[in-house]
């Protein structure tokens, strides 16, 4: 007979989770990303939390003859500005669930896998979190 789960230390499990998540998001405001377009023309400084920090142009960048292609330099540097946080903000949080707590396999061995049923709690007993015409056909099949 398998054993009950020790739900203190579940508990626990996710407490220290969430403290070492909110810890990374803080290291992630401090972290910085740049990037550039037009050979350089155009740097953009992004931190790991999303935020654009810096724009710099080179004054040969800006041609008031040409505004369409500072625009296109700015929007190149700013989205792989945006990406390389992104990618450092996922390598930071990957780190964090390695072989430690598994909300899906917690509610497995308390015997309610699948009990939410997706998205709205279509499982929950009774129909709640169903809206009405899930509720009117499950009563019509019944």
């Amino acid at each position: 007979m398998p054993q009950p789960p020790n739900l203190q230390r579940m508990l626990q499990q996710a407490q220290e989770m969430m403290a070492a998540q909110q810890e990374a998001q803080e290291k992630l405001k401090e972290q910085k990303v740049e990037a550039s377009a037009g050979g350089g023309m155009v740097k953009v400084t992004v931190t790991g939390a999303m935020r654009v920090e810096r724009i710099e142009l080179e004054p040969e960048a800006v041609d008031p003859d040409d505004v369409e292609m500072l625009q296109d330099l700015v929007l190149a540097a700013v989205n792989q500005a945006l990406t390389q946080a992104e990618e450092l903000a996922a390598k930071e949080m990957e780190g964090l669930t390695g072989g430690g707590f598994d909300p899906a396999s917690a509610l497995e061995s308390l015997g309610l896998g699948g009990a939410l049923g997706g998205p709205g709690g279509a499982g929950l007993p009774g129909g709640a979190g169903m809206n009405r015409a899930a509720r009117r056909a499950q009563k019509k099949r019944r």
